[in-house]
């Protein structure tokens, strides 16, 4: 006896017919922002649709050893068959159940990556810089695009301020987990009792929003310029360059200082435009989910997420208990380890929810 589908059938067959429309609508795309619609479209669907067509191939092997079972020749075939391709099924189910959860809107675009120290005076400051190496790090060993927006740095290397633009396959849907509070505990190059510190940094990663999605009414806002400079406060020009943007109705300032005045306001004008996006994000998360206190990658920066231990050697991360002993590693961009821990416990906790 055939198993009962997982998944209602007509609504794989939808899914199918539409990925296979998008993929027939890419050769005749006009414009780029249709071009751009449709890939992401196509790069969402198309691990959806593989695994519809692995889990079909299961039924349908089910099926067809059992239309063997009346043949006495066969019947030993056939059972062992069966045997084997039931063991597979949960697996298959549990994966398509996972492909078709709903995804964040915002997985497929590029990130915002802004990181400032919190508690510990300059010791959080050169924290911040290890962060930023460590992103960097990962970046490319992801083969991710990492571009350095804005960086104001501290007298003795560390940063003030931190704002990078990254862009490749999955930055925001991977990179989304890191928002929060990071603590580190370790004996600062400043500190000469040799006395382990506590200091913490600040990081949000905010999806890139496209521009028609937040418009920005020139009256909103006021755009100030000041001179470039680097550690210490030293002039790395002479020119006006800087560029700080205040959005008057919120309250938000941005700054950028890393090229051109007319380069600078282009970056500011991005970068303000992720934290609109994400603030107007975040009221509407709230609105639909004001029960939840605690949901892993919700990007709330108010409560420690992960300490940092370096006489230890270990890295904790306090929102699903997972500690590793591979800290150099962490350090130098290795995170997959824990950014697929954290997707593995919000994709169960979703599916949870969602009753499948």
């Amino acid at each position: 006896m055939a198993p009962s589908p997982a998944v209602a059938p007509d609504r794989l067959a939808r899914i199918v017919e539409r990925f296979e429309y998008v993929e027939a609508r890419l050769g005749a795309a006009a414009g780029a922002a249709e071009i751009a619609a449709l890939g992401r479209e196509h790069a969402e669907l198309r691990p959806v649709v593989a695994e519809i067509a692995a889990y079909r191939r299961a039924l349908d092997g089910i099926a067809a050893a059992e239309s063997m079972l009346s043949d006495p020749e066969m019947q030993a075939l056939a059972e062992d068959e069966i045997r084997h391709l039931r063991a597979d099924l949960p697996l298959r189910e549990e994966r398509l159940r996972l492909a078709l959860l709903p995804k964040d809107a915002a997985d497929a675009r590029p990130a915002i990556l802004e990181i400032r120290p919190g508690t510990g005076g300059e010791e959080a400051a050169l924290f911040a810089a290890d962060l930023a190496r460590m992103y960097q790090r990962h970046a490319e060993r992801r083969g991710w695009r990492f571009e350095v927006l804005h960086s104001a740095m501290s007298d003795l290397g560390g940063i003030r301020e931190f704002t990078a633009h990254i862009e490749g396959e999955g930055v925001y849907a991977r990179l989304k987990y890191e928002s929060g509070v990071h603590r580190v505990q370790r004996v600062p190059e400043t500190e000469a009792g040799g006395r382990i510190h506590t200091s913490a940094a600040t990081v949000a990663v905010l999806p890139e929003p496209e521009e028609v999605e937040i418009d920005i009414p020139a009256q909103d806002i006021r755009i100030d310029t000041m001179r470039s400079s680097g550690a210490g406060g030293q002039h790395v020009n002479t020119t006006d360059s800087a560029v700080r943007i205040t959005h008057l109705p919120t309250g938000i300032v941005v700054t950028s200082s890393e090229k051109s005045q007319h380069q600078n306001r282009a970056t500011a004008m991005q970068v303000l435009r992720a934290r609109l996006y994400e603030r107007k994000r975040s009221e509407a998360d709230d609105a639909r989910a004001a029960q939840r206190k605690a949901q892993v990658g919700s990007g709330d920066r108010s409560e420690r997420i992960r300490t940092y231990n370096f006489p230890q050697g270990r890295m904790t991360d306090h929102r699903i208990n997972l500690t590793l002993y591979a800290l150099p590693q962490i350090m130098g961009g290795e995170l997959d380890e824990v950014i697929d821990a954290l997707v593995a416990d919000d994709q169960a906790r979703r599916l949870a929810e969602s009753g499948e």
